[in-house]
């Protein structure tokens, strides 16, 4: 047997089938040519987060029940998978195996693999979605919780309390399914905050309609509750125009605060590819300690979408002295 040295020669060599999904920045499939990429180390890591890869590999053989890995890997400057580490975690999965790969692998097996250095654990509402989009795409059947929420959403009872995330979950992912888009139009007019909130945890991974972005762009210029801004921020996440107009109404108002900075750069980011929006960012983000400054800056231009454009603005010569004072904090930490 040839030298294994990617994960897709792995899984090949054990006759499974796999789907790759990140779970960094919101949740989204990542196609079979874009992953020979990225492993082949040909092309950055397209969602980086905190300088690591986070994603979930899905993989199953014949007719049995599929294998789930959450891995995180380390990037390199350029944006690339460290080739180390991953060398060293397909080293670990080959002798945790130790006997012909194409042989299904049992459940002590799986429990080996399980248990390694380079795992995480997806935050509640990101394993919801993930839950809920692995089962359209295998064409399994939804939750247990996807019912009552349905109901809910429906107006057919009014006990929210009750709801589970994964149900809403479930609704979000099968969107353009049914009457899924208009049932959750609706909800936004009636359901408590909690509801609303869990749609948005959802909805950030997704592409919905324009008039839903435009009603989320409305509740944020209509808000009394500055507390909700950030999570219908994450709803309009797929719809760039409309972010863009959210951050300059946010900007305007003077609310554009650390909680929204974050939101954006995590989720909204695509918003940033706008010369005037990307500029309005920057400022706001210079108005925090020079510490969180850092922090973001150097998130936002891992991002090989943004790398270009952000570096570009360390030469703007028309930057606030304020941006100039935080760049200038910025390189000093950097060669500190």
């Amino acid at each position: 047997m040839s030298e294994i040295t990617t994960l897709s020669q792995f899984l090949t060599t054990a006759n499974t089938q796999f789907q790759v999904y990140d779970l960094g920045r919101r949740v989204v499939n990542i196609d079979m040519m874009a992953f020979h990429q990225i492993e082949s180390l040909m092309s950055p890591y397209p969602y980086p987060i905190q300088g690591h890869a986070q994603f979930a590999i899905v993989f199953w053989q014949k007719s049995q029940m599929p294998y789930i890995w959450f891995l995180k890997l380390p990037l390199d400057e350029k944006g690339l998978l460290s080739p180390a580490p991953r060398s060293q975690f397909i080293k670990m999965i080959l002798e945790a195996l130790g006997k012909d790969l194409t042989q299904p692998l049992n459940d002590e097996e799986q429990q080996k693999l399980a248990n390694h250095p380079f795992s995480f654990k997806p935050s509640q509402e990101k394993l919801a979605f993930f839950n809920a989009l692995v089962r359209r795409h295998l064409g399994q059947n939804t939750s247990q919780q996807y019912d009552f929420a349905y109901q809910y959403l429906t107006q057919q009872t009014d006990n929210w309390q009750h709801v589970g995330l994964q149900g809403i979950a479930d609704i979000c992912a099968r969107y353009d399914q049914l009457d899924h888009a208009d049932i959750i139009m609706n909800a936004f007019k009636f359901a408590p905050d909690q509801v609303q909130i869990a749609l948005c945890q959802c909805l950030e991974n997704i592409q919905i309609t324009v008039e839903l972005s435009q009603l989320l762009l409305k509740k944020i210029k209509h808000a009394h509750d500055h507390s909700m801004y950030s999570y219908w921020l994450r709803g309009l996440a797929s719809n760039a125009e409309c972010t863009i107009q959210a951050i300059e109404y946010l900007e305007q108002q003077q609310v554009l605060d650390e909680h929204e900075l974050i939101t954006i750069a995590a989720r909204n980011w695509i918003a940033l590819k706008h010369d005037q929006t990307r500029t309005i960012y920057l400022e706001a983000l210079a108005k925090q300690p020079q510490h969180f400054f850092n922090q973001i800056f150097a998130d936002i231009v891992a991002i090989p979408l943004l790398r270009n454009c952000i570096l570009t603005e360390l030469r703007n010569p028309n930057r606030s002295q304020q941006l100039s004072m935080r760049i200038g904090g910025l390189f000093k930490a950097t060669l500190s």
